[in-house]
């Protein structure tokens, strides 16, 4: 049973039971059919919760390849589509910390998408959200809800946030997976097409082709400057829980940054670190005009 299904099931029970509760519990003959079909339908459901669906995302197109809401060219269809999943996989892994610069996606298979319908406004399609374990009686949200989330922010940002706030995106859901996103916003510009995508309530919309030009340009590798930089000084603090510290240089400023997938142990920097003078090598991010941002990514950058 799908959730609509589940939906006009429970719709169907209420209106029943309205019925019976105004025909005389003696008028048997004349509730005996209302009943049959109560108690089937209370069948159907029974044990199931409508929040136990799965989650929905709508990504809907606008612009050259697409005729209103009647259809879409095909090729583009595919070809935006699978970008677009792309980038949401490889971010799931990011929000993991399982992403590395190189090598194969983590769990490339089991973050994917499945469409299952078309959605309407102007022409797109509705995402599944692959289904998890729940372990707890308030489950986090999967990797692949989080990367769907992040897809949102990302393209929000890009259009009315600034280059500190793009770069703290950018550094939180690794370059890499940026570099997706990027590519599947590149190539629907290039169609002359926008897009726009629901997901948990929360809708976001490019207003045209040339909001969505400047959104990819903000993206592009020549705008977002990655480079690794050598540091001397003291690690003053680690947070593990959030994999966060703070690094005291040798004239006295203060670097923040974060602690990359590659050291599993943040824990291990104030043991074997902490207060003692290092030199090292930080991994530096920056957008436009933005602040730099700093990540540790292995224990082989750093030397007493």
């Amino acid at each position: 049973m799908n959730q609509t299904t589940y939906i006009s099931t429970t719709s169907e029970i209420t209106e029943l039971e309205a019925l019976l509760n105004e025909i005389p519990k003696e008028n048997v003959l004349e509730r005996m059919g209302f009943e049959a079909r109560l108690e089937t339908a209370r069948e159907s459901i029974e044990g199931m919760k409508k929040q136990e669906f799965a989650k929905k995302a709508k990504l809907v197109f606008r612009g050259e390849p697409v005729s209103g809401s009647y259809g879409i060219n095909a090729e583009f269809a595919t070809k935006a589509v699978g970008k677009f999943v792309d980038a949401v996989t490889t971010i799931a892994a990011s929000v993991a910390d399982n992403l590395k610069n190189r090598g194969r996606v983590p769990d490339k298979q089991k973050n994917q998408l499945f469409i299952t319908g078309t959605a309407i406004g102007s022409f797109g399609f509705e995402f599944e959200v692959p289904q998890v374990e729940k372990k707890d009686l308030f489950p986090e949200p999967s990797d692949v809800e989080k990367a769907l989330n992040k897809v949102q922010e990302l393209f929000q940002l890009t259009v009315n946030g600034s280059d500190d706030q793009v770069a703290e995106i950018v550094d939180e859901i690794h370059p890499r997976a940026v570099k997706k996103a990027a590519d599947f916003l590149d190539y629907i510009a290039t169609q002359e097409a926008w897009c726009g995508m629901e997901f948990k309530g929360n809708t976001f919309r490019f207003h045209g082709i040339e909001q969505l030009r400047q959104s990819a340009v903000r993206l592009q590798e020549d705008n977002i400057h990655e480079s690794d930089a050598e540091f001397s000084g003291e690690f003053q603090g680690v947070l593990p829980a959030s994999r966060t510290f703070e690094f005291k240089l040798q004239n006295g400023d203060i670097i923040r940054g974060k602690i990359g997938a590659g050291i599993e142990d943040a824990d291990v920097l104030n043991r074997a670190y902490l207060h003692t003078e290092v030199d090292i090598q930080f991994h530096v991010i920056k957008v436009g005009d933005g602040k730099p941002r700093y990540s540790l990514l292995s224990l082989d950058y750093i030397e007493k």
